[in-house]
């Protein structure tokens, strides 16, 4: 199976300092690689609600929610592009792991086998010099990677508060360039050793 990789922007601002640090790393990929770009701001999906236990579980095909679905299950490499608010994930982009949960009971998806083994990638822009305050955000992606079976490469990460700002960290931009070089191992829970 080629390549392909859905980038899915969790900020509210277009053009926000994650995507322009996603996009540096995108730019390393080769030319045959598909690459596909959703806002989770522009496609917005509606409050997630848990019927893990309903029996009416239909396919969802029209809106967001089927967009979403439809893109996410013909990436290989999923690309979480989250800035790092109140230390995690974004909302939008919180909703959307939330929506993998109904996802998993799907009718004709199975959603969980189709993951397994594909790629998990963080990328995020955070206003900290210390990188541990992005723990939360690294640990939601990791753990949401290793239920599924999937592969984890990590998260980029990258230092700026105003727009534009992470174009000058050096240290991210060198990383930028082989952050999706590396074929990333199976994620693991912590207590897996």
């Amino acid at each position: 199976m080629s390549r392909s990789f859905l980038f899915l922007l969790g900020s509210s601002r277009p053009a926000g300092n994650t995507e322009l640090l996603a996009r540096r790393a995108a730019e390393q990929l080769p030319t045959d690689v598909e690459q596909r770009w959703l806002s989770l701001a522009e496609h917005p999906l509606p409050d997630f609600e848990d019927l893990r236990h309903d029996a009416d579980h239909v396919r969802p095909t029209e809106g967001n929610v089927g967009l979403l679905l439809d893109a996410t299950l013909a990436a290989t490499d999923i690309v979480i592009a989250s800035p790092l608010y109140w230390y995690s994930v974004s909302a939008p982009t919180k909703r959307y792991l939330d929506y993998w949960s109904g996802w998993l009971r799907t009718p004709g998806v199975d959603f969980k086998a189709t993951m397994a083994g594909r790629r998990l990638w963080g990328v995020t822009a955070l206003a900290h010099e210390e990188e541990e305050v992005a723990d939360p955000l690294i640990g939601t992606l990791n753990h949401s990677a290793a239920y599924m079976g999937m592969r984890f490469g990590g998260v980029l990460l990258g230092n700026g508060s105003k727009p534009g700002d992470v174009l000058k960290d050096e240290a991210a931009l060198a990383l930028a360039k082989t952050f999706f070089a590396q074929e990333p191992p199976l994620a693991r829970f912590p207590y897996e050793g």
